[in-house]
């Protein structure tokens, strides 16, 4: 591929700096945020529109789908149309996707809207990640990744918790209405700032038949994924049609981008050693970890009694010790071994995990906090590092198309894990149900005594064997999301060892500071 003539910008100083990271990160924060905010609104969605609770998904599924095609063409349109009016533009197409998002009377205008909101909201995350870099000079590159990564890490947290106020408090539509004028103010103030720090831009020829193989095969795999559990993984024709299509559609993608002179997406970056072990790992640690955000709430709220809203309060700790350590290591990040801080990301992942391991059905709400609030540790000593080896000695024109691309395989990564995950915990309960209710029968004397004290209390039987019958429930919900956070802990512990396959930053140098300005 031809390379764009390098420009050079110094950092931003003092308050514009300042300025400009809180704006980025505003916009990310707002972006990221409203992948999960519409998740616990889903019924009162439904409600609304006279659909069923599955077709209400698709305001979750048509979002994910379009945001996953457009993220990776972030280095095509950026080189395009420069990345600060790419930015700009994207955030108030974004603002006006979400007002329309907001006033629809029908689910199909909905997931239309949803489908444009996700497809303009692509270019944002990774274009504020690479605009904020530029800000800094390289010694605090690690601070700019420390304030972008605190944004990416917290947001699906508050995702949830937002969403249900809004919903329990005002409407559905407000959660795409709080978009207005955060998105107004954000490109108002990004404009201002950055305008006169564009980077030069070329009239590249579109790569029409690798835009529509990446369109057909994100496309069908983001729906697999999506529909996969719902309706029973490959045991549904629906299903296997769409993963061979993801397949086969894949498969000419790769050839056709690797040969092709102005390819939409550059996989040659994956030439790069720091760049494809840097990527592996930051989307397999986030695989599991956000497959830990969804299975958690999950677990409380269906099986562990707790309302949305105590559910929130408990995940929420983790963000506590991920917004204090972060710009700590992003200061030392220039001095430290990048592997070192990842390798302690992991290690504090897996320890969480095992913590939760011992979860039981009576589990205290302390209890699960305390893991919560030892997580975000991990959180900021994640993506700082392994970011910057991701972005290490790459030149100011790659920066759009890798950050593009490692957010891509990262997103794509979650959304696998949130599917693969949720799955395995739920076969696994299903097992453990099946294995418990064997030991209920009026045989086995422990059982006949608790349905007996229970029509004691005035139950009929059936009632007795209902409530019995939840108790199991509970117990074989636990034992699969146990068996799951022994997984979780063993995964974090093996991604280890891909980290130090990377090459050692330079100090003060290339990989500190995440090639921001090299």
């Amino acid at each position: 591929m031809a390379q764009a003539p390098a420009t050079h910008f110094p950092p931003l100083e003092g308050g514009a700096r300042v300025l400009a990271t809180l704006v980025l990160a505003l916009a990310t924060f707002m972006n990221v945020l409203d992948t999960t905010i519409a998740n616990v609104s889903i019924p009162a969605i439904s409600g609304d529109l006279g659909v069923s609770p599955s077709q209400g998904t698709w305001v979750i599924t048509s979002f994910a789908v379009a945001n996953a095609i457009s993220v990776p063409l972030t280095g095509f349109l950026a080189q395009r149309f420069g990345q600060v009016r790419l930015f700009v533009v994207s955030i108030l197409l974004f603002v006006i996707t979400s007002w329309l998002c907001g006033v629809s009377s029908s689910i199909t205008m909905l997931i239309t809207f949803r489908v444009l909101q996700g497809l303009v909201a692509g270019p944002m995350i990774p274009l504020s990640q690479t605009l904020l870099l530029q800000s800094y000079p390289p010694a605090k590159a690690g601070m700019a990744l420390a304030a972008w990564s605190m944004t990416t890490l917290v947001a699906p947290v508050m995702g949830p918790i937002l969403g249900g106020w809004l919903s329990d408090n005002l409407s559905w539509p407000w959660i795409f209405y709080i978009n207005v004028p955060t998105g107004l103010l954000a490109a108002w103030m990004t404009w201002r700032l950055l305008r006169h720090r564009e980077m030069p831009t070329r009239k590249l020829p579109i790569d029409t038949v690798g835009l529509i193989l990446l369109v057909v095969w994100v496309g069908a795999l983001q729906i697999m994924l999506d529909k996969g559990k719902e309706l029973d993984w490959f045991n549904s024709g629906e299903i296997i049609l769409l993963g061979v299509v993801a397949l086969v559609s894949f498969c000419f993608f790769l050839v056709w981008e690797l040969t092709d002179e102005h390819p939409v997406v550059d996989l040659r970056l994956f030439m790069r050693r720091n760049f494809l072990v840097g990527t592996i790992a930051i989307s397999m640690g986030y695989c599991v970890f956000f497959g830990n955000v969804v299975i958690m709430p999950l677990w409380m709220q269906q099986y562990m009694g707790y309302t949305a809203t105590l559910a929130g309060l408990a995940t929420a700790p983790v963000g506590i010790l991920a917004l204090l350590l972060s710009p700590i290591i992003g200061k030392y990040m220039p001095r430290l071994d990048a592997r070192r801080v990842a390798t302690t990301a992991f290690v504090i992942f897996a320890i969480t995990a095992f913590l939760r391991a011992k979860f039981s059905t009576d589990v205290t709400f302390m209890g699960v906090v305390i893991p919560q609030f030892i997580q975000g540790a991990a959180m900021a000593c994640f993506f700082v590092p392994l970011t910057g080896v991701v972005l290490s000695g790459l030149q100011p024109h790659q920066m759009p198309a890798a950050t593009g691309l490692t957010n891509f395989v990262r997103i794509t990564a979650g959304a696998f894990g949130a599917s693969l995950f949720t799955t395995l915990w739920e076969n696994r309960s299903a097992m453990h149900h099946a294995q418990l209710a064997e030991s209920i029968s009026q045989y086995r004397p422990a059982a006949q005594l608790t349905l007996d004290g229970l029509m004691s209390q005035g139950m009929s039987q059936q009632q007795a064997l209902g409530v019995i019958n939840r108790m199991i429930d509970v117990q074989s919900a636990t034992l699969g999301a146990v068996e799951f956070f022994w997984l979780s802990g063993f995964i974090f512990l093996v991604l280890i060892i891909p980290v130090w396959f990377s090459r050692p930053a330079k100090q003060g140098g290339d990989a500190s500071a995440g090639a921001g300005a090299h």
